[in-house]
């Protein structure tokens, strides 16, 4: 399995670039998307084929945790890969240029692929850095002014995080000397053992590194410029996917410290963070004249709602669970909506979108029902996550930090509200600048996506409930949930 989604894929990318054909490079794209859609299934049912040797195998492994980022991962890429059809036509891309398009985005998803995977701390790390350089180049993919600005920073920023991230794992190594491996086994085993002193230092650049490419404040400089200027299928792949890739990192060494003891101090950590990401994106929100950086604010909040949820222990764990699902399912929607916006409006500004409903009904709707998703409407999950946050704050005792965290949800959902309906509703005095009509393509992604998150509000699936529940119990019992992942 393993070998099917890290070697692969850039065989169909290396493929479609050499042969610059279209049926090709779609063949190549949403093969891909499928297979990794099918190697989640089979690794779920307990399915497990490979051809690789035992030595190579010890550095890859599907854990409880890492299947569902994995199966997350999966999903998005699926639904921007069917929207990308509608990218091309709508951009008239040549061969040439759709083969690029496909090779860098299979190199990109490949590498946060080795992240979800890797068993060693130090590969990671590896990856985690060349989920930098492949987006980089997504980002800058449509050669602007303002994208070469926004990738530069973008490159800056994240190099300085995973140098920090390096420095952590020196530190670690310092620290558990005795231990000898940078194997996440191996140090949840002997996690005891890591002078606390150099365990603490080491998670503090850890977290400040991962952390950078999570996107949360203060570090999160990056985001709003990246998220704004790379085309809206890479905007997705980056809010849905990227930022979760970084968060199960955090999330791994987090795990390490916990079994060592330390869990009240991570917690302060994550709980501070959390909601320093909450007052940042409710400033910015309420004065956000841009819609796609609106939506990457909304990132910020979102990943502050999941540190939130994990610093409350236990408690929390299920909600930052689903609450990471359903904020990929729901951006990943909004950001591929935004795409049909631009292709309509030709501008990124709110002020000057209006009657979206009248101009694209089908845009329109999706637009405002991905909202409601996004800041959690009955029946979408994101109300049960943050339902189950607010209540694990009376559980923990904390219960004055529930009232902070319902304030900022109100000032972000009045925010964004108030730019989405502005753009939605009355009568635009701009000519639409997109074609006629919009592929399926276009529009068929976010419908399914947005389809699953109301049946899994409504009555969620045993799968789907049994999936979450073990990722939230790997956080909690560290080693003891990695032996078995099949749904049986």
């Amino acid at each position: 399995m393993v070998a099917l989604v890290l070697i692969v894929p850039l065989v169909f990318g290396l493929i479609s670039f050499v042969l610059k054909n279209k049926f090709v490079n779609r063949v190549a794209l949403l093969g891909s998307a499928s297979l990794f859609v099918l190697v989640a299934l089979m690794v779920w049912l307990g399915i497990d084929w490979t051809w690789l040797p035992a030595w190579l195998l010890m550095y890859f492994k599907f854990d409880s945790i890492g299947l569902f980022f994995f199966a997350v991962m999966s999903i998005v890429f699926a639904g921007v890969s069917v929207y990308s059809l509608s990218y091309f036509r709508e951009h008239n891309l040549s061969a040439h240029h759709e083969s690029v398009y496909i090779l860098e985005i299979l190199a990109f998803v490949v590498a946060m692929a080795g992240v979800i995977l890797a068993t060693n701390l130090a590969l990671l790390w590896v990856f985690v850095e060349a989920t930098t350089l492949t987006s980089a180049l997504l980002i800058y993919f449509e050669k602007k002014k303002s994208s070469l600005e926004a990738t530069w920073k973008y490159i800056f920023i994240c190099s300085v995080g995973i140098a920090l991230a390096f420095v952590g794992i020196i530190t670690l190594s310092m620290g558990s000397e005795s231990i000898g491996s940078l194997f996440f086994s191996d140090l949840y085993r002997h996690a005891k053992q890591i002078n606390p002193v150099w365990l603490k230092l080491s998670f503090a650049f850890l977290f400040v590194g991962l952390g950078t490419k999570v996107g949360v404040a203060p570090i999160h400089a990056w985001l709003p410029d990246a998220h704004s200027e790379a085309p809206s299928p890479v905007s997705a792949l980056l809010s849905g996917t990227l930022l979760n890739s970084a968060f199960l990192g955090i999330l791994r060494v987090q795990d390490i410290l916990v079994l060592a003891g330390q869990q009240a101090f991570t917690n302060v950590i994550l709980l501070l963070t959390g909601f320093l990401s909450l007052l940042v994106s409710a400033v910015y929100m309420l004065r956000v004249k841009n819609y796609k950086r609106m939506l990457a604010y909304s990132s910020v909040e979102n990943m502050g709602i999941m540190f939130i949820g994990v610093g409350l222990g236990q408690p929390g764990l299920f909600a930052a669970m689903l609450q990471t699902l359903a904020h990929s399912f729901s951006k990943t929607s909004l950001f591929l909506t935004s795409g049909n916006i631009f292709q309509r409006y030709g501008t990124k500004k709110i002020e000057d979108v209006r009657g979206l409903l009248k101009r694209d009904p089908v845009t329109g709707w999706i637009w405002i029902v991905s909202f409601l998703s996004i800041i959690g409407i009955p029946p979408f999950p994101i109300f049960i996550s943050k339902f189950f946050i607010i209540r694990a704050f009376w559980v923990n005792g904390q219960g004055w930090l529930a009232l902070l965290f319902f304030l900022f949800m109100v000032v972000v959902t009045f925010g964004m509200g108030n730019a989405v309906f502005r753009m939605t509703f009355g009568d635009s005095d701009t000519e639409s600048t997109g074609s006629v009509k919009l592929a399926l393509s276009a529009y068929l992604p976010q419908i399914v996506l947005l389809a699953a998150l109301v049946i899994a509000g409504i009555n969620m699936p045993n799968f789907m409930n049994e999936m979450l529940s073990k990722a939230a119990a790997f956080i909690s019992r560290g080693p003891t949930s990695i032996v078995k992942i099949a749904g049986k």
